[in-house]
């Protein structure tokens, strides 16, 4: 491995900083840290080799403030930018001033991200690829072709965000009445948070499952995947929990899902890791959307193929080929992630504060991504999430027991979290049983066992 850098300058903060920094520091590779007013006691910025400040707490004048990241990689050095997932790791601007100032841009091309960020676009491209997509419209340009549309595919509808992602600049229409002021809404909706009020139109699945695949390509042409992931346990469009492998899918599905997954990447000429997400409907499933990015539930994989994801970025953006990753590794067990939050389990709203005391779980198979400490500050200016608690075993049922067993030691004080719900999730029925869908969680919202989870929260 001979790298084009060997400097590093992380364009986030929090768990991801961390996780990119100890990828580097076993690579050989200095790092950087960048970190607002609010993050200066940060562990992110503690265990890189260097720490700039670019800005006051607010994520607009520092972790979104593209001169000043710039500025920061030039003061310290680096030769390469890794923007990590959120923040502007979607952003083609941004990877196109990190490549126009001469550093590497660990990542895609920013034609890749700007393309597969276009979800109408991304749509087009799949389609022409012969990746199976829903029945859907390029941008409406009014509610009339929004209803005539919607009555050429069948109600119930989802209008979604050209620009969006995350789940943000949905709206799910059942009745023709409702169609009007909704398409209206969604564009008001979608041109306050992306800049682009652009909405189109697909046919909505009403009881689907969330299965991403993990690719991985080089510069030369090569590429390929890494299995599936499950992602149906959702809040508010959302992920929750994911787990690997899926156990919605048989070995057909699997294999036609995964060849879908690398024929896109192979469309569009793509290369770095990147995620290729579908919905499953019975045993048919349909093209959502691509993250050009590493994704947050990347551990998951990680564990099963024993492959570090974010090395194998950093290497694949110095010009590495892909080697015989495939041939190497094959999924090995099973592994369940659950995402802790500082926010309430019944409303998900976000409880920032001081954590006051802290015990992280460990033992055999279990690993905790976080950069919380006790004594830590929970700021209320960024996405509340605390930790990733990943657990890995033989198989799917000796998963969830670690699982449940290492729920029981995390022990968060002084913030409310939604422990108390994913300890429930855990033990419900329909999740042992591997019979949940994106819904699973509004379905059960009003159960008694549900309501009481408030309490458990501090």
């Amino acid at each position: 491995m001979n790298l084009p850098f060997q400097k590093v300058l992380i364009a986030n903060r929090g768990e991801i900083a961390l996780r990119v920094i100890r990828a580097c520091h076993e690579m050989g590779l200095k790092t950087v840290a960048v970190y607002s007013q609010a993050d200066e006691h940060a562990l992110h910025v503690r265990f890189a080799d260097e720490a700039i400040c670019i800005g006051p707490g607010p994520a607009t004048q520092s972790y979104l403030n593209i001169p000043h990241l710039v500025a920061a990689a030039e003061l310290t050095g680096a030769e390469a930018v890794h923007p990590g997932y959120g923040f502007l790791a979607e952003r083609a601007d941004f990877a196109e001033v990190v490549e126009k100032c001469g550093m590497t841009f660990i990542g895609p091309s920013p034609e890749h991200i700007r393309l597969m960020g276009d979800k109408v676009r991304a749509r087009t491209r799949m389609e022409a690829a012969g990746v199976p997509v829903l029945p859907g419209t390029g941008v409406l340009s009014s509610a009339e072709e929004a209803k005539a549309a919607a009555e050429r595919i069948g109600y119930p509808v989802i209008l979604k965000a050209s620009a969006g992602g995350g789940g943000r600049g949905m709206k799910i229409v059942h009745d023709p009445e409702a169609l009007g002021p909704t398409f209206e809404r969604a564009g008001e909706e979608a041109k306050a948070a992306f800049g682009c009020g652009d909405v189109y139109l697909e046919r909505y699945v009403t009881s689907p499952r969330h299965v991403e695949i993990q690719v991985v390509a080089d510069r030369h042409g090569n590429v390929i995947d890494l299995h599936e992931r499950e992602c149906s346990i959702q809040r508010r469009h959302q992920k929750v929990i994911e787990e690997a492998p899926s156990v919605a899918l048989d070995a057909e599905v699997r294999a036609q899902m995964r060849q879908a997954a690398v024929q896109a990447a192979k469309a569009i000429g793509y290369h770095s890791v990147g995620t290729v997400e579908f919905l499953l409907d019975g045993d048919r499933f349909y093209f959502m959307e691509m993250n050009t990015r590493i994704q947050v539930e990347h551990c998951v994989t990680e564990m099963i193929m024993g492959i570090d994801l974010v090395q194998e970025q950093i290497r694949l953006a110095g010009g590495d080929p892909l080697g015989p990753l495939d041939r190497e590794h094959s999924p090995r067990g099973h592994a369940i992630e659950c995402r802790i939050n500082a926010e309430d389990p019944i409303t998900f709203a976000p409880q920032p504060g001081t954590i006051t005391a802290l015990h992280l779980p460990g033992g055999f198979g279990v690993r905790v991504d976080t950069h919380i400490y006790q004594g830590y500050t929970v700021a209320p200016y960024y996405d509340s999430m605390l930790a990733k608690l990943i657990v890995h075993a033989p198989d799917r049922p000796r998963a969830l027991r670690r699982l449940r067993r290492a729920l029981s030691e995390f022990i968060v004080e002084g913030i409310g979290t939604n422990l108390p719900l994913h300890r429930w999730i855990v033990e419900h029925e329909d999740f042992v049983r591997g019979t949940y869908d994106t819904h699973f969680l509004d379905r059960h919202r009003d159960d008694e066992a549900v309501a009481r989870l408030r309490d458990e929260s501090h």
